[in-house]
């Protein structure tokens, strides 16, 4: 038998590419200019321009087509090996940056700058940043930091362990696709139903292995728990609530409330028990996602390491 045959996607590559790839994302963090998921935008704006129908059929064949598309990419960078890898990996990842801008709104509330603070944030989320006042800037940001931990480290770190380099960008291109046309307005209420949906289901498991890292690494997991049970459910997102309620209860305030947004007003449930968010309850939110990112980050190249060896055990 061929002691040395492993099958593609489970070669030592994958895991030194994990690890490189979010070292690379720690260090330089998303590229200003070029940056692979802007140019995918890109292309999907301009196709939707072409195929778009208030349908939700056409719509899913869209969202196929630029996942399988995305996939396929994934699939020619984990064949060339360690540096393909981690080029998926550190286009996929974007928590460094995440971070960088929730410490720069901290910052600019220090420095008493609220217009500052009002375009960082808008940069985060999706609600009118003029109607904000400074708690409702940090509200925002720590729901968007908390959200955000989960979307863009460690759902596709998860990915990554599960499936490799395909699934990486598989689910970016998700993701993309959702923060794209996933919106509940009249266009894409259809049409983006199915991006949406995929989402949903493609942020299950890793939302909730979010809330376990949260809370492992607040110290606080009684309390975690507690506020996930509670309050997590009320939330209209199955994913977006567990991270946030995770976070809350980790920092000992409170989220939710009336959201007000480009499509309409939500009135959301409020998560967690506390005062409301302050400029250093989000400097705490930053510190947490980096202890968050950090444990996914070694975990997933330990999971695709021993993936290698079982396989590798297997056919020997």
């Amino acid at each position: 038998m061929r002691k040395n045959f492993q099958p593609t996607g489970f070669d030592q590559s994958g895991a030194w590419g994990l690890a490189l790839g979010a070292t690379a994302d720690a260090v330089f963090a998303d590229p200003q200019r070029g940056h692979p998921v802007a140019v995918f935008g890109s292309a999907v704006s301009r196709s939707e321009a072409v195929v778009y129908a208030d349908s939700r059929a056409v719509g899913a064949g869209f969202t196929a087509f630029w996942v399988a598309v995305a996939a396929g990419i994934g699939d020619v960078a984990g064949r060339l090996g360690t540096v393909g890898t981690a080029a998926a990996t550190f286009t996929a990842l974007g928590g460094t940056s995440l971070c960088r801008i929730g410490d720069n709104i901290a910052d600019a509330l220090d420095a008493g700058d609220i217009e500052g603070a009002r375009r960082l944030v808008s940069g985060l989320v999706g609600r009118d940043p003029n109607l904000l006042d400074e708690p409702g800037i940090c509200r925002a940001a720590v729901e968007s930091i908390a959200e955000n931990t989960s979307d863009s480290a460690v759902a596709p770190l998860v990915w990554a362990a599960a499936i490799g380099a395909p699934g990486l960008l598989a689910y970016r291109a998700i993701n993309t696709l959702d923060a794209m046309i996933g919106y509940r307005s009249d266009r894409y209420r259809n049409f983006g139903w199915a991006a949406a949906r995929t989402d949903d289901v493609a942020n299950l498991i890793p939302a909730r292995v979010t809330a376990l890292i949260v809370a492992a690494a607040s110290g606080q997991p009684g309390v975690v728990w507690r506020t996930i049970r509670r309050d997590a459910a009320a939330h209209p997102s199955p994913n977006a609530g567990v991270v946030e309620a995770a976070f809350a209860g980790a920092l000992g305030i409170e989220l939710g409330g009336r959201t007000v947004y480009a499509h309409g007003i939500e009135e959301r449930p409020t998560l967690g028990d506390g005062r409301s968010p302050t400029a250093a309850d989000l400097r705490a939110a930053v510190a947490l996602s980096r202890r968050v990112q950090i444990v996914s980050a070694v975990g997933a190249v330990l999971i695709r390491a021993g993936l290698v060896r079982r396989r590798s055990a297997g056919t020997a």
